[in-house]
């Protein structure tokens, strides 16, 4: 089996492109305008899916923690629940923004935070399901999300790789769409924190897996050090206002930062080439310019036996190579050269 995954006919693989998430999550703020400007923006940066997070709130949380007062400059409620409730979207809206996603072009999928919320975005059928790091022990959960058969992507942040495995292989075993990225569960993640190297190891350990990241660092340099290292999808925070209203904006990318994200992302494919070293078209010109070849260095008769101070070294490199040299000292001139003559071997006997 390869390692590649399809998500909404897209094929994602070791030799492609990497597959680019905007991870709007609740910088919409409970707007579905917000989130269609969130959308299209995103689309404009060139990515390959947005993305929401789904949660049954009244579901998810204890009633201790549903209630629990939450007074802060980014709340949107005075308890934690209502806030959360402000920030979720329910079926029309999801409708809407499915739609929307479709209309202009880009892949849209959400994350599953419970079962209930599972089963709303196999309803909507959403083209992926992602999971997040909180979750990477959360068997059942897995299990349900494999189930539905649609590619599974796992955020790990926070885990062991004993954690890995297992839920690696809760899905396997039911669904081989999975991608496995590496993640750091803190917001913003220092670079310290990131442990990049994990993309190589899980790129050994599980050879038919696609590998990724899920970046939560402030700034887009590190999506390209994942790309050399094996990852293949790049899940990033995006926002139109860092200095919003919320948790999330302060580390996610505004579109000037996505749209480097995404073209840099492109040049790194491109730019690590074969691995074979072969001269390009592309540096004829430059070369012709810089490069040497061996010329007479001064007026030499024809007879004349060369040493090495009858040869210099000069541009345009249009004869031949300096590497040359030993095969040229020690033979003799079939011909007259004037100083600054290419030294040509029809010209030796």
């Amino acid at each position: 089996m390869s390692r590649a995954l399809i998500i909404d006919g897209t094929r994602v693989h070791d030799d492609g492109d990497c597959y680019v998430i905007a991870e709007i999550g609740h910088n919409h703020q409970g707007s579905v305008e917000k989130a269609k400007e969130l959308f299209r923006a995103a689309k404009d940066c060139g990515v390959d899916a947005v993305k929401l997070q789904k949660r049954s709130n009244r579901t998810l949380y204890t009633r201790a923690m549903y209630e629990s007062p939450y007074d802060n400059e980014n709340s949107f409620g005075a308890t934690y629940g209502a806030h959360r409730e402000a920030l979720e979207f329910g079926w029309d809206q999801y409708v809407e923004l499915k739609q929307y996603a479709a209309g202009i072009g880009v892949t849209f999928f959400a994350t599953a935070f419970d079962v209930e919320s599972a089963d709303f975005l196999a309803k909507l059928d959403v083209p992926a399901y992602k999971i997040a790091s909180g979750d990477l022990n959360n068997v059942p959960l897995l299990a349900h999300v494999a189930r539905i058969g649609k590619p599974v992507i796992v955020s790990t942040g926070g885990g062991s790789m004993e954690d890995v495995q297992r839920a690696h292989d809760t899905v396997m075993a039911i669904n081989p769409r999975l991608c496995l990225l590496q993640c750091t569960a803190s917001y913003p993640a220092e670079p310290a924190d990131m442990n990049l190297r994990v993309i190589a190891t899980f790129r050994e350990r599980y050879p038919d897996t696609v590998v990724g990241l899920s970046d939560h660092q402030n700034g887009i340099a590190m999506a390209d050090i994942a790309y050399i290292l094996g990852a293949r999808v790049i899940e990033k925070h995006f926002t139109l206002n860092r200095a919003s209203k919320g948790t999330d904006h302060a580390y996610s990318l505004e579109p000037e930062g996505m749209r480097k994200l995404v073209r840099d992302l492109r040049r790194v494919r491109v730019a690590l080439g074969s691995g074979a070293k072969t001269p390009l078209a592309v540096e004829k010109k430059p070369l012709f310019k810089m490069g040497k070849k061996l010329v007479a260095a001064r007026g030499l008769k024809a007879g004349h036996v060369l040493s090495a101070v009858d040869v210099a070294i000069k541009s345009p490199n249009d004869g031949l190579p300096p590497y040359q040299l030993p095969s040229v000292l020690g033979r003799t001139l079939r011909r007259d050269l004037a100083e600054d003559d290419t030294i040509a071997f029809e010209d030796l006997r």
